[in-house]
Parts: structure tokens; sequence; C-alpha cells
């Protein structure tokens, strides 16, 4: 899945570069077709000009990559022979973190302490983010749209997290961490590696079961509400879940299993989940009957203007007066 996953993100990279290369020849045409109409020489000058320019940028943008720092990746194991150079340089790295400031670091126990420290603060950052989700998408019912929002929050959810660990993530930092996530979230095998279900129902029929019963004789709007919680549900968990894969790629000493840290996340994003779902459905609920009341009331009020006008139009009909009220 990993090999699949890069050729797709190849061929898209490769794509979009055709058209921006395209864009650029084009755009350099039309400018250097202007300057010729002035001269044939100022055509040509504008011509080397854009070339040079191009070219310096291109040499620039490689040079500044080659120069960034490379990202630290754990080794396999604690018995790997870069683990002790691993871990003094994750040890530089959290010194000048503002979040660990004053913190201890000179041991292995006291960067493990330091990074659960990290982890805790990251932990508030997913929960935004997947209550955001969980609103936004269930009031929205738009496919499209929701698919779209969730992949924007999710995307910045990251970037926090990165920033949480690393405070100025470089280009390498953040491509190693998000094509981590994105091979682990969609690894194809072993997909029922863990039965979400058997973790995530209880939550759901709790607080569905709630929402049936506070609602009393109002069967369709309950009906839009449950499908609103269930896809709201559904967008919070895989949200919970990316945010917690993120977390431990940028907290971990050591490799860990892409297989194992899929099964972790999944369930400690179903344990999350209860309280999103409880709060997140209380405001939803909220919009919902406000809503409905406002329809109801024009309703009622139309309802209640077409018989006043139906009884005017009788009683002129018949040639009675209206009496005064």
């Amino acid at each position: 899945m990993k090999e699949t996953f890069r050729k797709i993100a190849f061929l898209a990279s490769a794509f979009v570069l055709f058209f921006f290369v395209l864009f650029v020849i084009n755009q350099t045409a039309q400018v250097v077709d202007l300057a010729s109409r002035v001269s044939p020489l100022a055509g040509t000058v504008v011509l080397w000009l854009l070339v040079g320019l191009y070219a310096a940028v291109l040499v620039v943008t490689a040079v500044m990559f080659l120069r960034l720092p490379k990202p630290l990746i754990p080794p396999e194991s604690e018995e790997a022979p870069e683990f002790p150079a691993y871990l003094k340089a994750l040890r530089e790295r959290l010194t000048v973190n503002p979040l660990l400031k004053g913190e201890d670091l000179s041991g292995r126990e006291q960067v493990e302490r330091a990074l659960a420290v990290l982890s805790r603060g990251c932990d508030d950052i997913i929960q935004k983010s997947a209550a955001t989700v969980f609103v936004s998408t269930a009031i929205s019912q738009s496919g499209r749209l929701d698919a779209l929002f969730v992949l924007t929050t999710q995307w910045r959810m990251v970037w926090q997290i990165a920033k949480v660990y690393y405070q100025r993530p470089t280009f390498r930092d953040l491509a190693y961490l998000y094509s981590n996530v994105a091979a682990t979230v969609f690894m194809a095998s072993e997909l029922d590696d863990i039965d979400v279900s058997e973790q995530v129902q209880p939550v759901i029929s709790s607080t569905l079961g709630a929402v049936s019963l506070s609602i009393p004789g109002m069967q369709a709007l309950t009906s839009i509400l449950v499908n609103s919680v269930l896809t709201g549900a559904a967008n919070a968990f895989l949200t919970l879940r990316v945010g917690i894969i993120a977390k431990r790629y940028c907290g971990s000493l050591v490799m860990t299993e892409r297989k194992s840290i899929r099964r972790s996340a999944a369930i400690e994003a179903a344990k999350l989940l209860g309280s999103i779902v409880r709060q997140g459905t209380g405001r939803v609920s909220k919009a919902l009957w406000e809503a409905s009341k406002d329809k109801a009331g024009g309703a009622v009020s139309g309802v209640a203007g077409f018989a006043r006008g139906v009884k005017d139009s009788l009683f002129s009909k018949l040639g009675v007066t209206k009496i005064p009220e």
C-alpha cells in the first residue's frame, strides 16, 4: 500500500508540475511577445532575463532544500547502534522547546517525561479539532464540502502537532510526518485489525437513545438529528485517529510498526469519542430545535393568515359586514 501511495502521489505531482510548466511558458511567451512589439532586441533581452530568473529560482530552491537539516528518524530498536546519537539529538531539540522550559532533560527517563508533557498538550489540539469536525459536518450534511473541511482540518491539526514537538518544523520534518501519517491511515492491509464498532457502538447508542427521548413527537427532526450525529461521529473518529497517529510518530523513541500504531490509535480514538459525541450532540440538537421552532412558528403564522383571508373573503361574498375586533 505504501508503494501504491507513493506512485499515486508521484503521478499527481507530475500532473500538477506539467500544467504549471505550461502556464509559465504561456505567460513567458506573452510577455516576450509584448516586448517584441517595442523592438525585436527588447523581446530577446526580456526572454533571456526571464530564463535567467527561472534558473536562479531553481538553483536557490535546490540549495536551500539540500541545506535543510535531516529529520530525526527514530531507530528501529533501543539496541540499534544509532540509538544513543538519536537520543542525544532529541534531547538537544527538546532543550530549546519553550513548552519544556525548566524541565530536567539529563537522562532517558527525563526525556520520556518531557515527551509525555508534549503529548498532553497535543491531546487538547486533537480533541478541539475533532469537536470542530463533528459539529461542522453534522450541521453541513454536504458530502463534498464535508470532505474538504475534514481534510483541511486534519492537515492543520498535524501541522499544529508538529509545531508542539518541533517548534519550527522544516520541510523535511513535515514531509516525513505527513507521508508516514498518510501511509498509516490509508494502509490497505489488515483493515479489520480491530473491531472499532465494538468500541464506538455503545457511545453512539447511548447518545442516540437520549436524543430520541429528548424530543417526543418529533420523529422527522429526530431522524435528521440521528443522521447528523452519525455523520459527525464518523468524521470526528477519523480526525481523532489521524491526530493520535501524528502524535505517536512525533513522540516515539523507536520506530513502531504501522499496524501497531494504527491499532492503538483506533482504540484511543474510540475512548475519546464519547465525550465529543455527547457534547457535540447537545449543540447540534439545540441548533436543530431552534431552527424547527422558527419554521414551526412561521408555518403557524401562515396558516392563521390564510384562515383570516378565507374568512374575510367569505364575509364579503355573503354581504356580511366584518365585526371589528
